[in-house]
């Protein structure tokens, strides 16, 4: 009873709940478990979000394949392995989801797996040669990333069914903010690492660190009270990529979030060119690199609350809003290009990073609850499948971007992203409101 007390008094503090009849969106049972479910799925984004940091392929990963000497070829597959092929194959994965009626267990189990994986990279990193080490880690990435993908279809749907309309943008802003936080003191750690330690011994610590947060994320996903959902209409691969292609030809509200969510990605694929690009005129200081870790966890603390809330009265808005941002962003680290040398420096490049930041936090917010509140309950699993394997395609032909980069140059590459991005405004303003985004298929 404690533990019930202390979890309705933490919802009570993170939650604007004007409208507390859940009753009739999630059922009677659901509704009572409220404020304890939504608390350990916050505490759960805490420990994943904060392990998605100390493990980030973006960052932590490339300097552990440089310390081990692996060949820079490698250290290129990590992002887009990672991205790919956590969102691919989650089409085959939803239709066998749907013959379970709970389905936390499939996040509980990707969650344990995409710990498992990432704990082998240590042992991968000082057993073997520097080209089979690397080889190692990104084979382990991959799986790890293909565990992830089974979580992340269950995530959508566990949510649908635990959390009620108008605290789900509220949900992922907490999981966001408090996993933001611990971000930034992980920045400042690990800024301090690279600075004064050279061996690998740091990059595995946080390698390690990442698997016992996911474990513990894990441990948390377990407690959920998930009531049993449908299970008829269970469908195999093949039949649940037809059923894919006819909600997309019937469903242009769902259509047109899917475009959306395409030309958006260009705000989530900028980051690493933006530390190119800044790299340009202050350099390749591994301290810069470890300030930018932290104006990126800042953004996420400061940005996640107001765009949860906001998420929660109009997604579609969250995501026009966030898309302008990150094309205002674009235009503004270009800017300080052409600007003398007195604004190359690491805090104004760090400015556009933080006005990025806010955008993709915006934008990652908008899409989830879009799709979590406009999704019919049903067939919630089939519309996040469809959506993130699509996503996942268009990520790989995002591997291709950095080819454009060094044919012509970062700037162009710039100019190109900041043209898709705001070809997403104008897809979220013509998209419908989540509650008609597929009002046919209720």
């Amino acid at each position: 009873m404690a533990s019930e007390s202390i979890a309705e008094v933490i919802y009570d503090l993170i939650t604007d709940d004007e409208d507390e009849d859940f009753n009739q969106a999630i059922g009677e049972t659901a509704a009572q478990n409220v404020p304890r479910n939504f608390v350990l799925n916050a505490l759960n984004g805490t420990a994943t979000k904060l392990g998605d940091q100390l493990a980030s392929p973006s960052l932590v990963l490339p300097w552990l394949m440089a310390a081990i000497g692996a060949p820079a070829y490698l250290t290129g597959f990590l992002v887009p392995v990672r991205r790919s092929l956590a969102l691919l194959p989650q089409l085959a994965i939803a239709g066998q989801m749907r013959a379970h009626p709970v389905r936390k267990w499939f996040w509980v189990g990707g969650a344990i797996l995409y710990a498992t994986f990432l704990l082998l990279m240590a042992p991968a990193s000082l057993l073997f040669s520097s080209v089979t080490a690397g080889v190692a880690i990104l084979v382990l990435l991959a799986f790890a990333s293909l565990a992830r993908g089974v979580g992340s279809v269950a995530f959508k749907d566990v949510v649908g069914k635990t959390i009620p309309p108008g605290q789900r943008g509220q949900l992922l802003a907490a999981r966001a903010t408090s996993g933001g936080v611990l971000a930034v003191a992980a920045g400042f750690v690990l800024r301090s690492y690279v600075n004064q330690n050279s061996s690998i011994t740091p990059y595995l610590i946080l390698v390690a660190g990442a698997g016992g947060l996911w474990l513990l994320g894990a441990m948390l996903i377990s407690r959920i009270d998930e009531e049993q959902g449908e299970t008829e209409g269970g469908r195999n691969p093949l039949q649940e990529a037809w059923t894919g292609l006819n909600v997309l030809r019937e469903v242009p509200g769902f259509r047109r979030f899917i475009l959306a969510r395409i030309l958006l990605l260009s705000v989530k694929l900028a980051t690493p060119f933006y530390v190119l690009y800044a790299r340009q005129f202050i350099g390749g200081n591994a301290g810069n690199l470890g300030i930018f870790v932290i104006v990126t966890g800042i953004a996420n603390v400061l940005s996640s609350p107001f765009w949860g809330r906001f998420a929660d009265r109009s997604s579609r808005t969250v995501m026009i809003l966030a898309g302008a941002l990150g094309t205002a962003s674009a235009l503004f680290i270009l800017l300080v290009g052409v600007l003398p040398d007195f604004w190359h420096n690491v805090y104004v490049f760090g400015a556009a990073l933080l006005l990025i930041g806010f955008a993709q936090a915006g934008i990652r917010l908008g899409r989830k609850t879009h799709l979590i509140d406009g999704a019919p309950e049903n067939e919630r699993p089939l519309y996040a499948a469809i959506s993130n394997t699509i996503i996942g395609a268009m990520t790989l032909l995002g591997g291709g971007l950095g080819v454009i980069a060094e044919a012509l140059s970062v700037r162009i590459l710039l100019w190109v992203l900041a043209g898709f991005a705001l070809s997403g405004v104008v897809v979220s303003w013509w998209m419908p409101e989540a509650e008609n985004m597929a009002p046919d298929h209720a």
